[in-house]
């Protein structure tokens, strides 16, 4: 396996341990990556069968590098390069009903290894002179990455019970690798759900992140929901799922469609928030769902509900409550609105108002519509796909006409005020708007000169 230890860092490592007389090895994450050929992320975790801090000291003197120590941790962190190189002294941990930070001995590397999440992730390689660059497998990682399977080292119960926040983790691992998890983990998760109440939200939300950042994230959400988890950790989300037929009528499974979309959005953007805004795109769905027998099943005004759902669930959820999170509520808002201009005749005054509304993130929100087209008939998909294309190539026509998008309108409160000798007050909004909408229902130019004999023309209609 020296082959997996090419970079130099492990020579000098090994070099030092050698010096102090102490067992090292890479560990972890780095290890796994290497033998499933994936880009590494940089990280490498050492574990030292002593002091971790000690020997990070060494190697940082070595290095010229600055050591974080964290003492509670018993852990060192050094950059040397591009890496980042954790150090820590092998050890075994308890843990305590009521929380998941352990109590910690020293140990031995097979402690340290004992005490590993995932088989894949307790694999170490030797950086002793003796046996440099020896694989430890002791719990069959290498069998399980050919298998794909994410399995604990021991009983997934005890393993999920000492740290619930491992369940998440499983979920993520999966998700990330497109691997299975083993049933007996999988049953575990199931028995231990209320575990997670004692992780803090944040910590759930990282991995939430992370699940959302993959691939295919629908894996990840739909082993969330099976196992029970999404209900304690997103519940608004799990109660998306199911379907209700009354009179031969049934709406679709609106968990399983916007795992659908989620996944279309997946393919055409890396970007969290806009994964995050097709999360959310339906969440108001069981609030405002209605059955009438002439309809059917409807949810009016979802949209707008479900935008003002946006604040409280990523409050919940310890998501920002800035910029991130207004630009998700604006596409849960007016995720509707390309797909109404596809289905009728598009007229320049919907599209100005939709590229007033939208702003810059009007190029997101045709692709969250885009993706929430999900139905089976090819027909119909083809047909709103050809519509969201002609759609988009009246916003461009449009905006390279009349330069809509971040518009302010061209006559200013300030003026409306000299004009007519007024204060602030809802008369100067009154006049405002009224020139705003003649420029987007196309009254009027989009340029100061008629905008504003337009205003005095309303002025002395309402008396001013």
């Amino acid at each position: 396996m020296n082959e997996l230890l090419q970079h130099p860092i492990f020579t000098l490592l090994s070099d030092i341990a050698e010096e102090c007389k102490v067992e090292c090895y890479v560990i972890g994450g780095y290890v796994r990556d290497k033998v499933m050929e994936r880009d590494f992320k940089n990280d490498i975790d050492i574990a030292v069968v002593g002091s971790g801090i000690d020997f990070a000291q060494r190697v940082g003197n070595r290095l010229n590098a600055k050591v974080a120590v964290y003492k509670n941790f018993g852990t060192a962190m050094l950059t040397h390069q591009s890496l980042q190189i954790e150090f820590v002294g092998a050890r075994k941990e308890s843990y305590r009903a009521d929380s998941r930070k352990p109590i910690v001995e020293n140990g031995s590397l097979e402690d340290d290894q004992n005490r590993r999440d995932f088989t894949i992730n307790a694999m170490a390689l030797s950086l002793n002179k003796g046996d440099f660059g020896q694989l430890l497998d002791p719990f069959g990682g290498i069998t399980d990455i050919q298998h794909r399977i994410i399995r604990t080292p021991l009983d997934p119960n005890e393993t999920f019970s000492d740290d619930p926040l491992r369940m998440m983790r499983a979920i993520r691992f999966a998700t990330q690798l497109n691997f299975k998890i083993d049933i007996a983990a999988i049953n575990a998760i199931k028995t231990n759900t209320e575990r997670i109440k004692i992780i803090s939200k944040e910590r759930i939300t990282d991995e939430l992140n992370k699940i959302i950042l993959s691939n295919r994230p629908s894996i990840g959400f739909k082993y969330l929901f099976d196992t029970g988890l999404l209900h304690l950790v997103f519940s608004a989300m799990a109660n998306l799922y199911g379907v209700e037929i009354i009179n031969g009528k049934g709406h679709k499974d609106n968990f399983y469609h916007t795992l659908e979309v989620l996944d279309n959005v997946a393919m055409l953007s890396d970007d969290l928030w806009l994964r995050w805004a097709a999360i959310m795109h339906d969440i108001a769905k069981p609030a405002t769902k209605r059955f009438d027998k002439r309809h059917g099943w409807t949810f009016h005004g979802h949209e707008d509900k479900g935008a003002r759902m946006v604040p409280k669930l990523f409050a919940d959820l310890k998501l920002p409550l800035n910029d991130k999170m207004k630009f998700v509520q604006k596409l849960v808002l007016l995720h509707l609105r390309p797909i109404v201009l596809a289905q009728d005749i598009v007229t320049d005054s919907a599209v100005r108002r939709l590229l007033f509304e939208a702003g810059d993130d009007i190029d997101d929100l045709m692709m969250l519509c885009h993706a929430d087209v999900t139905t089976k008939n090819e027909y119909k998909k083809k047909k709103y796909r050809q519509n969201f294309e002609l759609v988009k190539q009246k916003l461009r026509d449009v905006e390279e006409r009349d330069q809509i998008r971040n518009w302010q309108p061209p006559v200013s409160g300030e003026d409306i005020m000299e004009a007519f000798g007024l204060k602030p007050g809802k008369e100067v909004g009154i006049i405002k708007n009224t020139i705003r909408e003649a420029i987007l229902e196309g009254d009027i130019p989009n340029n100061r000169e008629e905008a504003y004999r337009f205003m005095l023309e309303k002025g002395k209609e309402l008396g001013f």
